[in-house]
């Protein structure tokens, strides 16, 4: 599609006049944005349960319907990109995405407000155009660092939004709007924002580093729409684009249960506050500043190592490692033994959705924006079927502690249902941590032809003398 000395082959963040480098500045913020605006609800939770009067099933099922909504979008987003280009994709997601985020801040039902939620995790998609974009601008020797690099400082507007969404709201209080009507203006101001985006998206990015899909069709560099279709369906009967679909789902998909179920694990399990459990999970998060872009790095370096089978050995490793780091951690009753496990938790899980990036583009160089929406669909998959899990377990022991302890009065029964919840989580904790060490071990399936591994070194061997000479 485009040529190899184009791309760019380190990753200088001061070079905005390269479109490699402003791009990857421009599809980062959109990301965050769009990860700041899907998750930007979730500060105001207990004012929107009492404005809408929402019940406890209302709340979990507009948790589960932002995710699935993501799920499709991430699927037909990928295949989109591949015959439109990430520019026109991105820029129609922002303006249109951001409407529903607008509508949230109109919202007078429950059905209303779950309605939006779905539509809402539609720019979840957006993950799979950051990757797809910065796959396209940037050489085999930098392209996991690249991908990694972006999607984790995406990834950041998804804890952002604990501290500035409500410090919007502040804004906005206090120019004279009441306080607990003040989520809605908070929500419409998000999606303006992401709408400008868009715009911006539109004006100063383009799709390869020679120039926008249309213009390249028009010169015949483009495939055609036969060989597009042909090219999709082999997507779909890869084996390894399954394979890193469910590793997707143990990696990315783990990472969004187990922090949407934290808060309250160590409320439950350790005693502390909601505050100072908010603040930890938050911390976590903030740890995509770096974590993921490490998985991205050192996939990127096993790959000069030992060619595309070192890219999938590290990702094997790492792996592993997060289920074993996970599954130590629910056997913890130490709150300073389970923040160390817990640490390293975080470490390895945003290395496993670096490294998990670092082989996909790898995988069919014509098709990476198909596979890149199925793999992202598989962290989101995996999100729904954990937190089904986690609830199902959490539900059976907390109504059974309830019953057991009914006569004790209420605040033995809150004590009861706290620690059954604790128990419950803990053991889906360790089950979780297993399947994650088991899929771990299925990477290990994936091969590349001794056609691909030489194509790869090639490539690698053309982008030294940019390296010296310095990239465009």
């Amino acid at each position: 599609m485009e040529t190899q000395t184009n791309k760019a082959t380190r990753l200088k963040l001061t070079d905005i006049k390269s479109m490699p480098i402003r791009t990857f500045w421009i599809t980062s913020i959109a990301f965050f944005i769009c990860f700041f605006a899907w998750f930007g609800i979730v500060p105001f939770m207990p004012d929107v349960v009492k404005d809408l009067n929402l019940t406890p099933d209302q709340k979990w099922n507009s948790i589960i319907l932002a995710v699935t909504g993501t799920v499709f979008a991430r699927l037909a987003i990928g295949k989109l990109c591949d015959k439109y280009g990430p520019r026109l994709c991105y820029t129609y997601l922002l303006i249109f995405g951001a409407i529903p985020v607008i509508l949230l801040g109109f919202v007078q039902t429950p059905t209303q407000f779950l309605i939006c939620r779905l539509f809402i995790g539609f720019i979840g998609a957006s993950f799979v155009i950051t990757q797809f974009h910065t796959s396209i601008m940037f050489a085999p020797n930098i392209v996991g660092t690249a991908n990694a690099t972006s999607a984790g400082w995406g990834n950041l507007g998804g804890g952002a939004n604990r501290l500035g969404m409500p410090l919007i709201a502040a804004a906005v209080v206090s120019f004279g709007v009441a306080e607990e009507v003040a989520w809605r203006y908070s929500m419409v101001i998000a999606g303006i924002i992401a709408m400008l985006m868009g715009l911006v998206y539109y004006f100063y990015t383009q799709d390869t580093p020679e120039g926008n899909f249309s213009q390249l069709k028009k010169e015949g560099k483009m495939p055609t729409l036969k060989k597009d279709e042909e090219s999709f369906i082999s997507v779909l009967k890869d084996y390894r684009v399954w394979i890193l679909f469910i590793v997707y789902a143990a990696s990315f998909g783990m990472e969004l249960t187990v922090y949407g179920t934290m808060d309250d694990y160590l409320q439950n399990n350790f005693g502390l506050t909601r505050s100072t459990a908010g603040n930890l999970v938050l911390s976590f998060a903030l740890m995509n500043i770096f974590a993921r872009t490490l998985g991205g790095f050192f996939g990127d370096k096993f790959g000069k190592l030992r060619g595309l089978r070192g890219r999938v050995l590290f990702l094997t490793i790492i792996l592993a490692a997060e289920g074993f780091m996970l599954s130590f951690f629910s056997m913890t009753t130490s709150l300073a033994v389970g923040m160390l496990f817990l640490i390293a938790f975080s470490l390895t899980v945003q290395m496993a959705e670096g490294a998990t990036f670092s082989v996909v583009p790898f995988i069919n160089k014509k098709a990476i924006g198909s596979i890149s929406g199925i793999v992202g669909a598989g962290g989101n998959v995996g999100a729904f079927l954990a937190a089904m899990f986690l609830k199902s377990k959490s539900a059976v022991a907390e109504t059974t502690a309830l019953g057991l302890s009914s006569d004790l009065g209420e605040t033995a029964m809150k004590a009861a249902q706290s620690a059954a919840s604790a128990s419950a989580v803990s053991s889906g904790y360790f089950t979780i941590g297993g399947f994650v060490i088991v899929t771990a071990l299925t990477t290990l399936a994936i091969k590349f032809s001794a056609a691909d591994e030489e194509i790869s070194a090639m490539e690698l061997q053309k982008v030294q003398p940019n390296l010296v000479l310095g990239d465009k």
